[in-house]
This record gives C-alpha cells, sequence and structure tokens, in this order.
C-alpha cells in the first residue's frame, strides 16, 4: 500500500506527483491565500508601528475569501482522479461556524467549504476523526491556535485571543487523547520546537527566529508515538526529524513523500 502525503498546496498542484498511489493525505491550506495573508501582514504591521488597522470592504474580504474557496476545489478535484483524498483543515479553509461567521461580519451570502469538499467524489474530510484505511489508523486534527504561540508571538487584543487560544488548546488536548494510538497523525503546524522556526522573510519582523509549532501536539507524540506525522504550516521548516520512533514530516509548500506500508 503507498500512501501519498502532501504539504500545503497553497492553489497549486505539485509536479511529478506519482501516480501509483492508494491514498492521499493533505496537511491543510489547501488553497491560495494571497489576497487574505497580504490583508492580514499588512494590519499586523501597522499595529507594531501604532497606525490604525486598514478596513477592508465587505467586497474585498469576499475576493479574499473566494480566491481560497475555489483555488481549494480545483487541487481536491484533481487529485481525487489519483486516489482518494483526506485532509484535515489548516488556517486557510473554513469549517462551517467559520463561513456564517463571515457572512454576518461581511453581509454577504458565501459558499461552505466542507459541504463542497465532501461532494467531490473520492473526498473525505476529517477534521477531528480517526479513519480506518486498509487496517490503519489515519488522525485528523484540524488547524488550532496553541496557547504557547500566543505567548510566544503576543498578538493584538493579547487577552481575548490567550483566552480563545487556551479553549482551542484544551479542544484539541481532549481529541488528541482521545485519538490515542494511531499509525499516521496528520495536522497542520509541526510539534513546537521541530521543524517549525520562524525564518520566512515576508513574515513581520517581530516573529523571525520564533518556534511556531504546538507544544499540544508535541506532548501527544512523546505520549502515544504514531509511526508518522505529516504536518506543514510553517513552510520554511520542511524537511523530517524524529521524536523518538516518531518521523515527523514538514512537507512545507507543495512537498511531498510517499511511504510504502
Amino acid at each position: 500500500m503507498k500512501i501519498l502525503a502532501i504539504g500545503d498546496p497553497h492553489g497549486s498542484i505539485p509536479k511529478n506527483l506519482p501516480k501509483d498511489i492508494d491514498l492521499i493525505l493533505l496537511t491543510g491550506d489547501i488553497g491560495k491565500a494571497d489576497l487574505a495573508r497580504k490583508m492580514a501582514f499588512e494590519n499586523i504591521e501597522r499595529k507594531k508601528q501604532g497606525l490604525p488597522e486598514v478596513e477592508y470592504s465587505a467586497i474585498q474580504k469576499k475576493r479574499a475569501f473566494m480566491e481560497e474557496y475555489n483555488s481549494c476545489l480545483f487541487v481536491v478535484r484533481y487529485l481525487s482522479k489519483i486516489a482518494p483524498v483526506y485532509t484535515i483543515y489548516g488556517n486557510v479553509e473554513k469549517n462551517n461556524y467559520e463561513v456564517r461567521r463571515i457572512m454576518k461580519e461581511i453581509g454577504i451570502k458565501l459558499p461552505f467549504f466542507t459541504n463542497a469538499l465532501n461532494s467531490i467524489r473520492n473526498t473525505r474530510v476529517i477534521n477531528n476523526k480517526v479513519i480506518k484505511f486498509n487496517g490503519l489508523r489515519i488522525g485528523g486534527l484540524e488547524y488550532f491556535i496553541d496557547t504557547n504561540w500566543v505567548r510566544d508571538f503576543k498578538p493584538s487584543e493579547y487577552r481575548e485571543s490567550l483566552k480563545d487560544a487556551k479553549k482551542m488548546t484544551e479542544k484539541a488536548k481532549s481529541i488528541l487523547d482521545w485519538f490515542k494510538e494511531v499509525d499516521i497523525l496528520v495536522c497542520h503546524q509541526p510539534p513546537y520546537g521541530i521543524l517549525d522556526k520562524v525564518t520566512f522573510k515576508s513574515a513581520p519582523k517581530h516573529w523571525m527566529g520564533k518556534h511556531a509549532g504546538s507544544e499540544a501536539i508535541l506532548k501527544y507524540i512523546k505520549k502515544y508515538q504514531p509511526d508518522y506525522v505529516f504536518c506543514g504550516h510553517i513552510h520554511e521548516g520542511e524537511g523530517m526529524k524524529r521524536i523518538g520512533k516518531t518521523q515527523v514530516y514538514n512537507l512545507g509548500v507543495g512537498g511531498y513523500k510517499v511511504i510504502n506500508l
């Protein structure tokens, strides 16, 4: 059995993909997010300089959303013709709750990622689920903001951000404890201190050199020792490292790894 794991495609099909594959795993950030990234980083830098945030219009926000949505579906439709696709969500994809929140904010109707992806043949969203495939247990953990990230990166509205992160982290810990032993863990961000250092030149200056991985994921790996962990998110951290018997692959942007089981 051959499994192809692909890191954050961001709207592009990786070149020279093998075709004789039984299953494809995606680490999230499937769609292109250039507009949303530009908007977010601009306001991060403005806040750092003490300047007021730019107020983007509802139409601008819809364009950013639809760039993510359409490019996500383009990638998955292509890959699903090769083999079944299991995917989690990164920080680009939006679950139904998030889509409803955005619609309420901008007053414009938007399509739902989850409904569209699950309607594609051979495709399954595995956020916070354990899926059995030919005897393998595969755990899919959707992206969340760990409390250690908030403490280290100190985003604006720090107290509110930390409060939200605590809720998300407790939820993630509960899900991981429920997973227990899996053969493969698919998550978006790397474990803390492993292939997770921010060195990307376009990132805000005060982020540089910091570790952006998750302590909750690191603790899970140390405790349960899955055979493989596939992640992305910190693109410049692409590579492989071991934590005990676990092989952790940060697949970067569109990088991929084939494992034979």
